[in-house]
């Protein structure tokens, strides 16, 4: 039996989400002596490797302290393998830049736009595929939403607008009321797609407001969570699913393979059986974007497909995750 770490937060049950944010540790050593892993501090790259870190306080109370291989402190500890020069790994993984077409507005599939809501996160994840993206510059909340909204308003075939980041929820919940009233002028668009993970990092973001607003959008709603790792829920995550499902929200998720993360077939199958549990459809199964500063969490094609043929013997076909790799350029998620 996994039993997570008796951590306590700086803040009691209940406390607003923002105040939890800001409580967040943000220093690789504390993180380290909070789980009793301080003789490992002289292992963390300078200056994080040029990315921060950042975790709140709730999500390292699910890490095992005295464990140094924690599946979870694995995906946001900075390491000196960031600082390695891999072939084949650049800055821009996925060919953001090439797809922009207004400002924070990427256009890469039919039918669907992505607007660049925010730069923030409540959690740095060490392979996040933006980590190198140019926030200051493309952010489509700018100026209440102005010119990504022209230029969605503008294109009749744009049915769907999904909201990435950064974190779309690091945005207050009154950042995402303009958003609604600028779509409300565009009838075109009928669904939203908000790829978040703060309900499963800060499961508080999923406040009273904040379902609310999901609950009065005149749209068919779709939650895309983040999360690898079936330690990372807990009773709070749990209730943060029930209620964006109670605003009217299909709730999914998406997972990258990490190698020594959950590049097994007990962790995946352990992974699908416990968002199934939290009411969340295991939706992707993603090769690692291949960013630079994240070539050792990659897995070979030739395990992941070993993994997902043991998945398929394993589980029901629902809580199987489609198996898949984005590419720049092609016109949807290339299947592996």
């Amino acid at each position: 039996m996994i039993t997570a770490s008796p951590i306590a937060r700086l803040s009691p049950p209940g406390a607003d989400w923002r105040q939890l944010w800001r409580e967040s540790v943000t220093d690789a050593r504390e993180l380290l002596q909070l789980l009793h892993l301080g003789h490992l501090a002289d292992r963390l790259p300078a200056g994080d490797a040029g990315f921060a870190l950042r975790v709140p306080r709730g999500f390292v109370a699910r890490m095992r302290p005295g464990n140094p291989r924690d599946p979870l402190l694995l995906q946001v500890l900075p390491q000196l393998a960031e600082l390695d020069e891999a072939e084949g790994f650049s800055r821009d993984a996925v060919g953001d830049m090439a797809s922009r077409s207004a400002q924070g507005v990427l256009h890469k599939y039919q039918g669907r736009a992505l607007l660049i809501a925010s730069g923030s996160c409540a959690i740095n994840c060490r392979y996040c595929f933006r980590r190198h993206f140019p926030y200051g510059d493309e952010m489509a909340a700018a100026g209440q939403w102005r010119k990504a909204l022209e230029h969605v308003s503008q294109d009749p075939s744009i049915s769907e607008l999904i909201l990435s980041g950064g974190d779309p929820l690091s945005l207050a919940t009154a950042k995402l009321e303009e958003l609604s009233h600028g779509l409300a002028a565009i009838p075109h668009v009928t669904r939203l797609r908000i790829h978040t993970r703060l309900p499963v990092v800060l499961p508080e973001r999923v406040d009273g407001a904040f379902e609310d607003w999901l609950a009065a959008l005149p749209l068919q709603k779709v939650m895309v969570l983040h999360a690898n790792h079936a330690n990372e829920f807990d009773a709070g995550v749990d209730a943060a699913c029930a209620r964006l499902r109670d605003a009217g929200a299909t709730v999914l998720n998406q997972s990258v393979l990490l190698r020594e993360i959950n590049d097994d077939a007990d962790t995946l199958e352990a992974l699908s059986e416990r968002l199934f549990a939290a009411g969340v459809l295991p939706y992707y199964l993603h090769q690692l974007d291949r960013v630079q500063g994240a070539a050792h969490f990659e897995v070979s094609d030739e395990r992941a497909l070993d993994l997902l043929e043991s998945l398929r013997h394993r589980l029901p076909g629902y809580l199987v995750p489609k198996l898949v790799r984005e590419v720049g350029g092609d016109a949807s998620k290339r299947p592996l």
